[in-house]
């Protein structure tokens, strides 16, 4: 049978709990690469959806393992900067590390290629082990989505998000960052959501339902996040544009208020991730005063707030670094379903010149 959006979408209750039992097989090689150097920055590298999973990645590793993490467009990196413009680390305390789904990103091949001729440290996480990039990394760990054969990826990214959590969790217990109890609090939360990933699904698909009429009749979308949750607004972006194919922005939220807000209608459409951070009260400041301007405000959230149908309060609840699991689900619905209902194939890619994937590239 043929793989659909919404059937991958649908599939990640099952996908998450697999990857978290079986994360022996990405974390242990990635933790060993930290036994066997001083690692002291790591750069992430990705586009599209991997460029948005290598935001949040390297959030984890500043903010949960202590060292420096930095998420870099690849042809960016490679044109323009320098692995270490102080000249104060060696090369082996910096670790490469790609991210692509189906092993064929153009860009990220490339970045990966000139880190190891440049003799630092380089691992790759992908779903195909006998892909392009392989050949440019020293190691290669298996990303445990299965296959995803429609051209917009949705359970490749909270797979990615699972497996870069878990790598930093895994880091941080073996480096002493994390006690035994902290890391078994951590895997255990994450395992309570995992588990209970259905809920999620099936909230964030009754909150697209109630909404979609004005969702889908809007003449501008806008995403707007802060925080860890830059990425999830990246992603949610990302979603939207390629799948529903509406004119869709995002913002950091207090980046939003300056400027882009005077072009804010009636018919456009807000939605601002409530994520657990220190600008939580601050986006319920935005959302009273953008309802001003338009009644299409949507909090997406697992923070208990007063609010109403236009809004997601998941009824699961999870820290800060798990909740990006669950906060890009909705803009998957927005994506697919809003797809679905203004009659777009989201299985046909209609831009079909060959940019960015090497040959048999997704």
């Amino acid at each position: 049978m043929q793989q659909t959006v919404l059937g991958n979408i649908k599939f990640q209750p099952q996908v998450l709990p697999q990857v978290l039992e079986n994360q022996a097989v990405f974390v242990e090689p990635f933790v060993e690469l930290f036994r066997k150097h001083d690692i002291k920055r790591i750069y992430f590298f990705g586009s599209g959806t991997s460029y948005n999973v290598s935001q949040i990645a390297a959030y984890y590793f500043k903010h949960i393992v202590g060292i420096e993490g930095i998420a870099q467009y690849p042809t960016v990196f490679k044109n323009y900067e320098k692995a270490d413009w102080t000249g104060l680390l060696r090369n082996d305390q910096i670790l490469f590390v790609g991210i692509s789904q189906s092993g064929t990103s153009v860009s990220t091949c490339e970045v990966m290629a000139h880190a190891k001729a440049n003799g630092y440290p380089t691992l790759a996480l992908t779903g195909n082990l006998e892909s392009e990039i392989t050949k440019h990394v020293d190691t290669a760990v298996h990303l445990l989505v299965g296959e995803e054969l429609t051209p917009p990826e949705t359970k490749g990214y909270t797979v990615s998000v699972l497996s870069v959590y878990l790598w930093a969790v895994g880091v941080a217990r073996d480096k002493g960052v994390y006690s035994e109890e902290e890391y078994q609090t951590a895997i255990r939360e994450t395992k309570e959501l995992v588990d209970n990933f259905q809920t999620v699904i099936e909230e964030s698909e009754a909150w697209y339902d109630r909404n979609r009429a004005s969702i889908v009749n809007s003449d501008r979308l806008f995403v707007l996040g802060y925080g860890i949750d830059y990425g999830s607004m990246l992603e949610g972006m990302l979603k939207v544009g390629e799948m529903l194919r509406l004119p869709t922005i995002g913002y950091e939220i207090e980046e939003y208020s300056h400027g882009p807000t005077m072009a804010l209608k009636p018919n456009q459409t807000l939605f601002m991730i409530g994520s657990d951070e220190a600008e939580f009260e601050r986006m319920l400041q935005f959302r009273a005063a953008f309802k001003k301007y338009t009644d299409r405000v949507h909090v997406i959230t697992c923070r208990e707030i007063e609010g109403d149908g236009r809004d997601l309060v998941f009824g699961i609840k999870a820290n800060k670094f798990i909740a990006p699991l669950m906060y890009t689900v909705p803009f998957q619905f927005v994506a697919a379903k809003g797809a679905k209902d203004i009659f777009i194939d989201t299985n046909i890619n209609p831009f079909d010149e060959p940019l960015a994937h090497y040959p048999d590239g997704e």
